[in-house]
């Protein structure tokens, strides 16, 4: 995916989320897996939220997705749980069965955030060398003092 240029800003910002189906039931049947597909479009449409991928095990998802910096990781998490499990239940009554106490995915997630040229050898010796810099092109800091009193 290309920078996305916004109002005020230019992103090229990508997250890895995993969510488990609560109790970790394997209850990710190929017609729930089309239905997510269906909702996650309806997702993108209303909150521009992009999502690039999404792949399922049976008690598990897995979403590749990008935003606007402006909306952060948790909200990205709570908009898609809630909205889907809310369809989820209204388009198959049986999973409300399979789960007692009326939440479809469980309470954690995982998330990374991804980079399509990133190197992490490459961020490891930029990170390893910080202190290589000739003091020169270094901009000293004092640390303040506060006058005793």
């Amino acid at each position: 995916m290309a920078v996305i240029k916004g109002w005020h800003c230019a992103y090229d910002v990508h997250y890895h989320i995993v969510f488990p189906v609560k109790y970790r039931k394997a209850l990710l049947r190929p017609e729930i897996e089309h239905e997510l597909v269906r909702i996650a479009s309806e997702i993108h449409e209303r909150y521009e939220i992009e999502f690039e991928e999404m792949g399922a095990d049976r008690d598990h998802i897995h979403l590749l997705c990008s935003a606007h910096p402006k909306i952060d990781i948790g909200t990205i998490v709570r908009i898609f749980k809630s909205l889907t499990a809310r369809e989820l239940f209204r388009s198959f009554p049986d999973l409300k069965k399979e789960l007692w106490g009326g939440e479809f995915w469980s309470d954690g997630y995982y998330v990374a955030t991804v980079g399509q040229r990133n190197n992490w050898e490459t961020v490891a010796n930029y990170v390893k060398n910080q202190g290589q810099k000739p003091v020169q092109t270094l901009r000293r800091f004092t640390q303040l003092t506060l006058p005793d009193l």
